[in-house]
């Protein structure tokens, strides 16, 4: 008779041991937060991309120092019809170095900044949706187990109705018709309770993805369930946003390098000027039948200086400057746009924070009229007052009034996170 109850009772402790999952480990919000900075396999790549901008940012790849190199030839002949030989070596050491190309090491070294500068903005970015993705996934997480907590309590509910059914009809007093019927909603309630134990486990993976955690471990989350609820005004967040959103300090940089585009095609509009400077020394040997072996060797040191321009090349060069110019009234362009984008979702995240603000009273509100209402319930059902459909209807009205509580807690989570996010709060707390 009671086989569906101590099944139900007992699954949750069976599907535990046949997980084979490691011993629980505290885990604070913080926590989370630093092992996923380590750890998050997006950050990881990110800052070795950093690295790499950040080793081509010097002179030497802008072009500014010399190249030196050193060639060597030897070449040996052997005349058989003379019988003569000669053995020939030749080697030097040169110097070419641009002196003036038209302000085009100055305009690289420049855009290699701002690539750098670049570059760690887009890591920045990793790492704001790293901490926005480990946020949200925390509560998640915590919205789960709340949830889990509010259906195990009505499973509870329906099992005491259940028995107590059942105990009334072994005394004559109930029909098996109430017994089926709430045998019919304990099985909904622990079904929906099991169902929503998977939605945790599911929620406790996911986050042990973005912590770059082994899917099995399991935590014990110890912060509370609990959204701030203190008051933003809309200016201060407009002026933190322009001044530190990361997205459109990015996109800063693309500007930038756009604008240092145009002054590396004006570059090519100007001469340059090279030196070209080194030693080349040479060593010969003549052997003639019947003569003594002849030697020579010579030294020869040299420095010259090329001026080169190009005085006519069918209009390339300006068509490249006009072409770099349009690029760049291109990103200005959605730089205007990214900008006016950004200040409307501020806007929308705003108004809805404080929509959630305001739906999180009412829900707080609404569940303590329904606990109060679900408790009357339970005496009136007991004393037969209200028959068993009035009190399945009361237990639904609980539900859904504390399932909406947490839900409206995890919205004003997400909206708090989203304003920190668009304001640039996350690596300013960093």
């Amino acid at each position: 008779m009671f086989r569906i109850i101590k099944y139900a009772a007992a699954l949750p402790g069976l599907l535990l041991l046949a997980s084979g999952l490691p011993a629980q480990e505290n885990l604070t919000l913080s926590a989370a937060l630093e092992k996923a900075l380590d750890n998050n396999y997006g950050i990881i790549i990110s800052k070795s991309q950093e690295e790499i901008a950040s080793i081509n940012n010097n002179w030497g790849t802008a072009g500014r120092y010399p190249r030196v190199g050193f060639d060597a030839t030897s070449s040996n002949n052997f005349d058989a019809l003379n019988n003569s030989s000669s053995n020939n070596l030749f080697g030097g050491i040169g110097l070419n170095w641009t002196l003036f190309d038209g302000y085009r090491v100055q305009v690289t070294k420049s855009r290699l900044n701002t690539l750098e500068t670049l570059a760690k903005g887009r890591s920045a970015v990793v790492v704001e949706n790293t901490i926005q993705d480990v946020i949200q996934g925390y509560y998640n997480v915590l919205l789960q187990e709340e949830q889990l907590e509010v259906l195990q309590r009505v499973m509870r509910l329906s099992g005491d109705r259940y028995r107590y059914e059942v105990m009334r009809r072994e005394l004559g007093s109930a029909l098996s018709y109430d017994v089926l019927q709430a045998k019919n909603v304990y099985l909904e309630d622990s079904s929906a309770y099991l169902n929503q134990q998977v939605v945790l486990r599911n929620a406790i993976r996911n986050l042990n993805f973005v912590l770059g955690e082994e899917p099995n471990q399991r935590w014990n989350f110890t912060d509370s369930f609990q959204a701030d609820t203190s008051s933003y005004k809309l200016s201060d967040l407009l002026d933190k946003m322009l001044s530190n959103n990361q997205t459109l300090q990015n996109q800063y940089a693309n500007l930038m390098l756009q604008k240092d585009q145009v002054r590396l095609q004006e570059s090519d509009l100007y001469p340059s000027l090279r030196l070209s400077a080194g030693v080349d020394n040479s060593w010969s040997r003549t052997q003639n039948e019947g003569l003594d072996p002849v030697t020579r060797e010579s030294i020869s040191p040299f420095a010259n200086l090329t001026l080169s321009y190009d005085i006519y090349t069918g209009g390339t060069r300006k068509r490249a400057v006009e072409v770099a110019r349009v690029n760049e009234e291109i990103t200005q362009t959605e730089t205007d746009e990214i900008k006016h984008s950004l200040i409307n979702v501020l806007y929308n995240e705003y108004d809805r924070y404080d929509v959630r603000t305001n739906l999180l009273q009412v829900a707080e509100e609404n569940l303590e009229a329904a606990e109060l209402n679900l408790e009357i319930a339970q005496e009136k059902f007991r004393n037969g007052t209200i028959n068993s459909f009035n009190y399945r209807d009361i237990q639904l009205i609980y539900i859904n009034a504390a399932l909406q509580r947490l839900r409206s807690i995890y919205n004003l989570i997400d909206s708090r996170t989203n304003l920190t996010r668009l304001t640039g709060g996350f690596i300013g707390q960093m």
